[in-house]
């Protein structure tokens, strides 16, 4: 969807107006607020820090698990306490899904969901001249149903050194796992044309980043009227005439099929990292969640990764403690986790969510079982790291550097197939292409030889 054009508003000239927000939640969640922030600062409002005097605040939250839904409450009770005299807006999913128990948090004036947020300026157009001068007013919801919700892009740097983006090219998620309020939290799966991919990226490396990833709640349903899928913006991207890289941020073992990682194994453009959610290594588990793969086909694509791409990274999302999951169960995902040549692990305590229908799953995992399982893994993934490294060693890859340590003159950044790396260096280095020699492993990272 082509972004609308807003007339600048006469109240937010810089300095006269002042607002500042607090994220929770994914990349894709950072990637909208700080495109929300930016409409804001375009209009000539002014950015402040967190927790600083202003006069509107934006709170994008979270639902994914119960924690996040508590953490979204307690920031915004937090936010009046600081900041008493701001407005506050509550924004996204936990708004999507719970606007009337956001509501009765005091201190909340606005509430967004995820079609609205992207309409801030437009729907308080009228309040801002005001929002100096009122006092508490009844909050005001603008929540709609996302059926029809177009999508909208966002973008968003991911760290200060301003080399890597987060680019969202897809929203929305048509699966309805049993566990997961993402889908109704977020609406059907959409996502953005070939030809805006192509001239936000031109754009992206006008701006002098190096490196997009590219993301959505659901990436590998990439799909447009017109046919095309997440493979044809792929194959978009690699003829594109760019210096830059790309690293796709997650996709379903389902949707990540042999071309595309042929495709990524030939490209120059793409990195060889996939980050792929397994969530159980049980196929009586994946069953109840309601997951479109089995344990086989998963074993599959991690076989076909390691034969086309021997170097290639690969990161799984782990749940444990789903309901009725039994030791035996857990140590199905154990054991397959075990041994196969994955590079990392991203594990997660099941959270029930009484709008999904896990909730009526029984019997539940105990609380200190579920965190015993969660553990386990946890110091698996530190092996399996461990393990993916000391392959890595004597080998030369590519170090975008982003941060630089000025007494122990090291420069730390990510290789293409995301191994941690440090290095040593001067302090000119920043938004360039390094070659580096790995030799050896400190810590959780490897140090490197920069090569000339």
């Amino acid at each position: 969807m082509k972004k609308k054009e807003h007339t600048p508003l006469s109240p937010l000239k810089r300095g006269m107006f002042k607002v500042s927000y607090y994220n929770i939640g994914c990349k894709v969640n950072y990637a909208e607020i700080s495109s929300i922030v930016q409409e804001f600062i375009d209009n000539g409002a002014e950015l402040v820090a967190f927790g600083e005097e202003c006069d509107l605040i934006l709170i994008n939250t979270c639902t994914v698990t119960h924690l996040a839904d508590s953490d979204c409450r307690n920031i915004i009770r937090r936010t009046k306490r600081n900041v008493p005299n701001a407005k506050i807006a509550v924004m996204g999913c936990y708004a999507q899904m719970q606007p009337n128990k956001i509501s009765e948090i005091e201190g909340v004036d606005y509430i967004f969901g995820n079609k609205e947020k992207f309409e801030i300026l437009n729907l308080i157009r009228n309040d801002i001249e005001k929002i100096k001068l009122e006092s508490k007013n009844e909050t005001k919801i603008y929540v709609s149903d996302l059926e029809n919700s177009p999508f909208y892009s966002a973008f968003s740097a991911e760290n200060g050194s301003r080399t890597r983006i987060v680019f969202k090219i897809q929203d929305g998620c048509d699966y309805y796992c049993s566990y997961c309020t993402v889908a109704a939290a977020r609406g059907p799966s959409r996502s953005m044309a070939p030809e805006q991919i192509k001239n936000t990226i031109y754009s992206i490396q006008n701006k002098g980043y190096k490196e997009i990833v590219l993301s959505g709640i659901n990436l590998g349903d990439y799909k447009t009227s017109d046919g095309n899928r997440f493979i044809d913006v792929l194959k978009m991207i690699d003829e594109l005439d760019v210096n830059l890289r790309f690293r796709i941020s997650s996709i379903e073992p389902n949707l990540l099929n042999e071309d595309i990682i042929k495709l990524v194994s030939n490209s120059k453009k793409i990195c060889p990292h996939f980050h792929i959610p397994l969530q159980s290594g049980s196929d009586e588990i994946l069953k109840k969640m309601r997951r479109r793969y089995s344990k086989s086909l998963f074993e599959n694509r991690i076989e076909q990764i390691k034969k086309y791409i021997p170097d290639c990274c690969i990161g799984i999302d782990v749940i444990t403690g789903f309901p009725s999951e039994t030791e035996a169960n857990f140590d199905e995902t154990y054991s397959l986790l075990s041994t196969l040549p994955i590079s990392y692990l991203h594990t997660f305590t099941y959270s029930e969510r009484s709008s999904t229908d896990a909730i009526n799953i029984n019997p539940k995992v105990p609380h200190q079982e579920k965190k015993r399982r969660t553990l386990l893994l946890r110091e698996l993934s530190e092996k399996k790291k461990l393990e993916f490294y000391q392959t890595q060693i004597g080998k030369i890859k590519e170090i975008i550097p982003e941060n630089f340590d000025k007494k122990t003159k090291l420069y730390k950044g990510w290789s293409e197939n995301y191994v941690h790396t440090a290095f040593f260096g001067n302090n000119e280095l920043n938004n360039l292409f390094v070659q580096v020699k790995l030799n050896n492993i400190q810590n959780d990272f490897v140090i490197g030889e920069k090569l000339i």
